[in-house]
């Protein structure tokens, strides 16, 4: 396949998907790693896709701050590494507390861990997550209660209900840990491209005795127009094996504990 192909090959998968893993264009393409970084590298000095690390993101897309991709597109982005993440937070999590999840793709997978798991009831879950509430109100029967509260609110593209309703609902309540789903993060904070997103964010931090964030390696560097909160208010980060060692040095600096899967 010529140089050509295979970067026409690479736009169209940035575009129909959002954002592409350099493992995954390896296989795709039977060439080697540094062919695709190549590649990649070509594209981005010609404007037609964004390099990150481990891949690369629509220019016209993830890449621009303001930028808010609909839950559907974010749900087929860093599929195992988000199913692990969640693997991960499902285990902290104990019966008889309370607890919020925020929206997002990953917090999804984590309420669909709670939902077929009967031995985390009794359970209060705290949500402005339209998906996640859905999920959570199908769950499979068990002895204890699984008590789902959801804010109202108005809706964004990333189903999330955001605004000064689910921000005054918010107020009025305590949990005891967050497990927040974020666009971006990097050595300045936690981001997301949406305003009102960010200030239901800090809601639901507020209300929260902990705060884990959920968040795979590619959204390190990941950029958004509004900042929720700084690292240092960042009790626990689950993120995945790939998560480069420079934010793992920043995050420690924090005094953020790291949790990642144990290598395979």
């Amino acid at each position: 396949m010529l140089a050509s192909q295979r970067q026409d090959r690479i736009v169209a998968e940035v575009r129909a998907h959002g954002a592409v893993r350099v493992a995954d264009l390896v296989e795709q393409l039977d060439v080697s790693e540094m062919t695709v970084r190549r590649d990649i590298t070509e594209l981005d000095r010609a404007g037609l896709v964004r390099r990150v690390h481990g891949g690369a993101v629509a220019v016209d897309g993830a890449s621009r701050p303001t930028d808010e991709p609909g839950f559907e597109a974010k749900s087929t982005w860093s599929t195992a590494e988000k199913d692990a993440i969640a693997d991960l937070a499902a285990a902290t999590v104990e019966p008889g507390q309370a607890i919020a999840l925020s929206a997002g793709t990953t917090t999804h997978l984590l309420a669909q861990r709670i939902a077929a798991d009967p031995a985390l009831r009794p359970l209060t879950v705290v949500t402005n997550s339209l998906p996640v509430a859905q999920t959570l109100h199908r769950a499979v029967p068990g002895a204890g209660a699984l008590d789902v509260i959801l804010t109202g609110g108005t809706r964004t593209p990333s189903d999330a209900l955001v605004g000064p309703v689910a921000d005054t609902a918010l107020a009025t309540l305590r949990v005891d840990r967050l497990f927040l789903g974020v666009h971006g993060l990097d050595e300045s904070g936690l981001m997301t491209p949406n305003l009102a997103e960010a200030a239901t964010d800090r809601a639901l931090l507020h209300c929260s005795a902990a705060v884990t964030v959920l968040a795979d390696h590619t959204k390190w560097g990941v950029m958004g127009l509004a900042r929720i909160a700084a690292l240092e208010e960042v009790d626990v980060l689950v993120s995945d094996a790939a998560l480069p060692e420079p934010a793992r040095a920043v995050l420690a600096d924090a005094g953020c504990t790291l949790l990642t899967p144990d290598p395979a």
